[in-house]
């Protein structure tokens, strides 16, 4: 019983970190599309304040 508590214990940690791991990489994913995003608007932007 103790070492399917155990191991129980274990997988939940392990999965966890996974899953922390995982959405931190979609996190970063997000992110760099909004930077690119708001480089291209921002210069989409200046382009007209200039015309």
């Amino acid at each position: 019983m103790n070492l399917i508590v155990i191991l129980l214990v274990l997988a939940l940690i392990f999965g966890g970190v996974g899953l922390f791991v995982e959405g931190l990489k979609w996190l970063l994913i997000v992110s760099a599309v909004l930077f690119v995003a708001s480089l291209v608007s921002g210069s989409v932007g200046r382009g007209r304040l200039r015309a």
